[in-house]
């Protein structure tokens, strides 16, 4: 006996439930012409994930339920296939606004439902809140293919034991995992051994397969894959693009075996470059806008979202503009216009000086006797801002701001100026791994945009905001280095402050680090969302109080 398998790793649109079933309708009507008989489709493929709070809407759960019976009934005639379906569903018939509904996954054969599986573990940590949602399900869902028995369980069901081993004692012989699993740095590996172990529990082959695209803040990467009863990985599709995967179980006298093509493994970079152009295109693309707009100001931070940008959209969607100030320095404007030829971007400059020479102005007897400070720095930065936007209203298209996770933990930023825009690119990005992924795009041209985009000299000059004369960011902070392990620690790990203080690093620097980012949630608040590429990111899986006086 041989089955052949197809998992849908789709990219779906949250809320288009029309499109979204023909988008499976038409895989499913490949699949069957390719041979498959069992189509494994994502976690809520039918609506898109996450849908957050339309889930409590009555309307909503009622257009997904028309899109499951136009999938059951435009796939009627595919003699043979079945179709694992995730979709949400009512808990109970006619319910209420703000009634909890079920993480579903239905069978569909020959037109019609044959059961419905409710997902049974609900996450609700990071960037999950399903418990707001779903009510858990209770009972395993197996089924026959061509005599195989499969055995559903949806995403978060097979972290865990239980629910794998009560589907393997209901009869099944092949675990068909269906997911929609935010990716961060590392979490492939993470998926896969965790799913060894399941194998290693039940003593059964599992497919996995995964949704793809970019979803506000998040990322789902696809690199669906299978594992066969020994744990070993027997298939495994590419990551961070669309594809039907091809897999085969093939019933021997010993086992159960999968036989599929098996992408190589890549590097964290390359993971982390095509996780953030694919959250740039998406959030472009599926919100309408025509193109972006980037500040470019000849630093390492703009530039890097300049190329990513540019892989993302195409040059020709890509807008960028120089505004230099008094204390600009040459070389920075000779860069970015560098930058800017090299990618092929339309790019103009205009001057901050008349402006800030007439908001002083303005300000004049207001700050009578005060020296300059941070209040003229931030004056440059909000100047920039109003342009961005200026333009942004005028054309349309969104402005991607530039700042990185180093700065949005200390509030080494200004609000209502380089935080103004629409989506945060590298708002999850370390300032250190920023140098890391410049260094790697310079080297590889993944979507063939242009080789070494990014100048040298922005890569090996020391930061700086050019605000003031002879301006470095190390005048302001701690060195990146040590300041990116310390946000590690405690941001991103919940570490305590003596113990990374006992690991060797300064107490000072710790002390001075957490009290920043404990002082600019308010900052953080005001802030664009940006693509989560760590295990933390400041957005949905960071809630902390503006108003506390907690620290550690």
């Amino acid at each position: 006996m041989t089955l052949s398998i197809c998992t849908a790793q789709l990219n779906f649109v949250v809320g288009d439930m029309p499109a979204n079933a023909q988008k499976i309708v038409a895989a499913a009507r490949q699949a069957h012409a390719q041979g498959a008989r069992l189509l494994l489709t994502p976690e809520l493929a039918i609506c898109g994930y996450a849908a957050e709070d339309l889930f409590l809407r009555p309307a909503f759960i009622a257009a997904c339920d028309a899109a499951v019976r136009t999938v059951a009934r435009e796939t009627a005639g595919l003699e043979g296939l079945v179709i694992v379906l995730g979709h949400p569903q009512a808990a109970a018939p006619g319910a209420a606004a703000f009634s909890t509904c079920l993480n579903a996954a239905s069978v569909l054969r020959a037109g019609r439902i044959e059961q419905t599986y409710a997902k049974r573990e609900l996450p609700n940590y990071q960037v999950f809140d399903e418990r707001r949602y779903f009510t858990a399900g209770t009972k395993p869902c197996v089924f026959d293919v061509q005599g195989l028995r499969v055995g559903v369980l949806i995403c978060e069901d097979a972290w865990f034991s239980a629910s794998a081993r009560e589907t393997a004692a209901a009869g099944a012989e092949l675990l068909a995992v269906i997911n929609a699993s935010p990716f961060h740095l590392g979490k492939s590996a993470e998926r896969e051994q965790t799913m060894r172990e399941r194998v290693a529990e039940t003593g059964l082959p599992l497919v996995y397969a995964h949704l793809v695209g970019g979803q506000d803040e998040v990322v789902f990467e696809g690199r669906s894959f299978a594992l066969g009863a020994d744990g070993a990985v027997a298939g495994r599709a590419p990551g961070f693009q669309e594809q039907l995967v091809s897999m085969q179980a093939r019933r021997t006298p010993e086992a159960l075996r999968i036989e599929a093509d098996i992408a190589p493994e890549r590097s964290l970079d390359a993971d982390l470059w095509d996780a953030l152009v694919l959250g740039v295109r998406d959030y472009v693309g599926k919100n309408g806008f025509p193109g972006v707009l980037v500040g470019l100001s000849g630093g390492i931070d703009s530039a890097l979202v300049l190329a990513l940008a540019v892989d993302a959209l195409g040059a020709g969607k890509v807008r960028t503009l120089m505004m230099p100030s008094p204390y600009t320095a040459d070389i920075s404007w000779i860069d970015a216009r560098d930058m800017a030829c090299r990618l092929g971007v339309r790019h103009e400059e205009i001057s901050i000086k008349a402006p800030f020479e007439a908001f002083k102005a303005a300000l004049a007897t207001e700050f009578a006797g005060l020296p300059e400070d941070t209040t003229e720095e931030n004056l440059q930065a909000r100047i920039r801002g109003t342009l961005l936007m200026a333009l942004s209203n005028k054309f349309g298209s969104i402005v991607l701001t530039t700042g990185n996770k180093s700065e949005m933990s200390t509030g080494y930023c200004t609000l209502y100026g380089d935080m103004a825009g629409g989506f945060a690119v590298i708002k999850d990005v370390s300032k250190t791994r920023v140098f890391e992924l410049a260094r790697w795009r310079n080297a590889h041209d993944p979507y063939s945009t242009g080789a070494s985009p990014i100048p040298e000299r922005i890569i090996t000059r020391p930061p700086s905001a050019e605000l003031r004369p002879d301006q470095r960011d190390q005048d302001s902070l701690p060195p990146y280095a040590v300041l990116d392990a310390i946000v590690s620690r405690y941001m991103e790990n919940d570490e305590p402050i003596e113990s990374i203080i006992a690991s060797g690093l300064d107490r000072a620097d710790v002390e001075r680090v957490t009290r920043l980012i404990k002082l600019n949630e308010y900052k953080r608040r005001q802030a664009p969302p940006g693509i989560r590429v760590t295990r933390r990111s400041f957005g949905k899986d960071w809630r902390y109080p503006i108003t506390s006086q907690f620290r550690a």
